[in-house]
Formats: C-alpha cells, sequence, structure tokens
C-alpha cells in the first residue's frame, strides 16, 4: 500500500523543515548505548533532514556536535536544542561549504570548543531538478558540484589533519550515483563522485586506521524535497518504491552512526543503501 505526502513546495534551497508538512520524522528510535561516548562530530547541512536526524542520534549515543548550515538559522536552532535535550554540547556554524575558508573554519571552531574531532559526517547538498538537459546553465553545474563535491573535499582536507586512529569519514551519497535520473543529471554525477571519493579516501586512509564509507539513500522526507520538486511531485515522492513509501530521516541516519562507530569497525570503503528496497549494485 503507497502512502503519499500531502502537496506541497517551497520557493528557494536549501529548504525549511520549520514549513513542512508533516514535518520530517527525525527522533532518534531507540535508547543510547554509548556508541560515541567522548566523541565529536562535525556534521554538514546539519540544521535539517538527515542531517539534523544523524546529530540527535549521535548526541543520544554520546556526542557533542558541530553543525555546519548554510542559512536556515530557525532550523539550525532547533537542532542545537534537539542535541542539548541528549545533555550533550551543540557548536553552530554558519557558512557555505564551498568555501574552503568556511571549512577550515568549521574544523577551527570546532577543535576551539571541544578540543577534539571524531567523526566527520559529509552531507549538505543541492539539487535542481530540470527536464531538458540542454537548459542546464554552466552556473547551475558549478554550483551543484561546489556544494555536493568540492565542499566534500574541503572539509574533508580541513578535518583530516586533526583525526585520529578509528576515526571515521561518513559521506552522504545518494541512489542516484547508482542508477542515474533523467531529471538530475547533474546532482546524479556529483553523487556519483562522491562514491568514488569515498572509495578513494577509504584507500588513502587505511594507513592511518581512519575509516571511510558512505550511505546512499533513496527518496527520503527532507527540506530539499519540497524545494527542489512541484506540487504534485512531492505529494507521489517515494511511492513508486517496493516499500510504497518515503524513508524518513531517522531511518538513514542508523546508517550513518554505525558506519561511524566501532560497530563497523572492520568496513570501510563500503556504502549502505537505504533506500525502500530498490535493488542497485555496489
Amino acid at each position: 500500500m503507497t502512502k503519499k505526502k500531502p502537496a506541497q513546495e517551497q520557493s528557494r534551497q536549501p529548504g525549511s523543515e520549520n514549513e513542512m508538512h508533516p514535518r520530517p520524522d527525525f527522533e532518534p528510535r531507540f535508547p543510547g548505548a554509548k556508541r560515541l561516548d567522548g566523541k565529536v562530530a562535525i556534521i554538514t547541512g546539519g540544521d535539517s533532514g538527515i542531517g539534523r536526524a544523524c546529530a540527535a542520534l549521535f548526541a543520544r549515543e554520546g556526542a557533542d556536535i558541530a553543525i555546519v548550515y548554510l542559512e536556515e538559522d530557525e532550523d539550525a536552532a532547533k537542532t542545537q536544542k534537539l542535541v542539548e535535550d541528549e545533555k550533550r554540547e551543540a557548536l553552530l556554524i554558519r557558512g557555505d561549504i564551498a568555501d574552503p575558508k568556511v571549512c577550515k573554519l568549521a574544523a577551527d571552531e570546532t577543535l576551539k570548543a571541544f578540543g577534539r574531532i571524531d567523526v566527520l559526517v559529509n552531507n549538505a547538498a543541492e539539487q535542481h531538478p530540470t527536464d531538458d538537459f540542454e537548459s542546464i546553465t554552466p552556473d547551475q553545474i558549478r554550483r551543484t558540484f561546489e556544494t555536493n563535491v568540492f565542499g566534500y573535499f574541503y572539509m574533508t582536507q580541513a578535518v583530516l589533519p586533526h583525526l585520529q586512529e578509528r576515526s571515521t569519514i561518513v559521506n552522504t551519497t545518494s541512489i542516484t550515483a547508482y542508477r542515474g535520473s533523467k531529471h538530475l543529471i547533474d546532482y546524479s554525477a556529483t553523487r556519483g563522485a562522491i562514491t568514488s571519493f569515498t572509495r578513494s579516501m577509504a584507500q588513502y586512509c587505511a594507513p592511518k586506521k581512519i575509516r571511510v564509507n558512505a550511505v546512499a539513500p533513496g527518496p527520503i522526507w527532507t527540506p530539499l524535497i519540497p524545494a527542489s520538486f512541484d506540487a504534485e511531485k512531492v505529494e507521489n515522492f517515494g511511492s513508486d518504491q517496493p516499500l510504497g513509501r518515503a524513508g524518513e530521516p531517522n531511518e538513514v541516519a542508523s546508517c550513518h552512526l554505525f558506519l561511524a562507530c566501532e560497530d563497523s569497525s572492520y568496513m570501510t570503503g563500503q556504502v549502505l543503501h537505504p533506500n525502500g528496497g530498490e535493488i542497485v549494485g555496489g
């Protein structure tokens, strides 16, 4: 049985979680088990969606969180409160990860506040659906790659010197990296790049005993959806998956947690696929 969302759309990206109905389900689903006790995590795009769910879940597992976000102050403040409700500290860092100076600032501010960095979650992204490939502008291509690829490179470069043995990097890629999307060609290309980036960085970091993995979500109910698609597309979003619905952010964050903690201690260069049952390679 399919389950649809109410028709809705937002006028600009990255979109506001506060304006969505129903709101995404971001609350941790289970009691914590101290799997990140005493750790510090940086989460880009941590103000809403999958990033917010990761922040709340990581905090429940004992981590302090640095939340890097573009401009959605209200969403970021709510995520900060979620972390604090778990009795952990949250640092808000406002800025565009397409700028390497912002990424260095994020690393520096995190170290200043918490004294260490143990986990980096590269998660911030944008997408611009386009039916006509020939109409994709250089500006759109540039912007999509700057956020979705360059930002991951810059954040990793800024954080890697401060990671110790048994630290982890978790990248958010996408199902579109594996099966493509004729409406999201530039976005899909960036997600494919991140999948390869993950595998290459895993090889680079292995001698340092730092693990690098990724999560490739399918259709997940986040602010990026009403900010990207028209109301009709939003209403049917995810209903064609085998499970008949879009996923919720807290159904993805558990994959990030698994890869961030010692539960996955013998995994690096791998990708998990919370996508509602669609079979993809890799």
